[in-house]
């Protein structure tokens, strides 16, 4: 199977969960302020790294479905980031998942060009290094959010959330290969 073909396979795991979340839930993620998206991504990330350290998973969630969270909550800055937050949900679940797709086209048409560029380089990757490389990210993240969003050279939290968003596809696809 082609990458983009397995990408499409995980993105329409990660909508699905995605979409019964705003049947249970709504979008009530939108009060999430950015360094509160930040932190959710990082609570998902750092589990991973210590599953991944240790061997040990006592929660039960699965990195499987930690990761399809760090795809989901990527989106979420996204549109957090473009939107805004609000003081309460503002937002209907139709219009959540119109964003949703639309952030998704963009994150796959990024994977597409950095992927000619760069020649499938994620493949001979480490699964644990996208981890590090997710955590990075988030980082960076925290940093741009205690800045008012600004940067004076580097892209922007935009481009992190694109590159999360991409990286933990790309492991999830390493996990459905029996490289992970």
């Amino acid at each position: 199977m082609k990458t983009e073909q397995q990408y499409d396979a995980v993105i329409a795991q990660c909508r699905q969960i995605y979409r019964l979340k705003m049947k249970d839930y709504g979008p009530s993620w939108r009060i999430m302020r950015p360094q509160t998206v930040n932190d959710q991504l990082f609570i998902k990330a750092k589990r991973i790294r210590e599953i991944e350290t240790t061997g040990v998973n006592l929660v039960g969630e699965t990195i499987d479905d930690a990761m399809m969270a760090i795809v989901n909550y990527s989106v979420i800055g996204l549109i957090q980031l473009t939107e805004g937050y609000a003081d309460a949900v503002d937002m209907t679940a139709e219009k959540a998942i119109e964003l949703y797709d639309k952030f998704v086209a963009e994150a796959k048409d990024l994977m597409l060009r950095k992927n000619h560029d760069y020649g499938e380089a994620w493949r001979e990757m480490m699964p644990s290094s996208l981890t590090d490389i997710i955590l990075t990210k988030i980082n960076r993240n925290k940093s741009i959010a205690a800045n008012d969003n600004k940067t004076l050279t580097s892209e922007g939290a935009d481009g992190n959330y694109f590159d999360m968003l991409n990286y933990a596809v790309f492991y999830l696809i390493k996990l459905t290969e029996g490289k992970a």
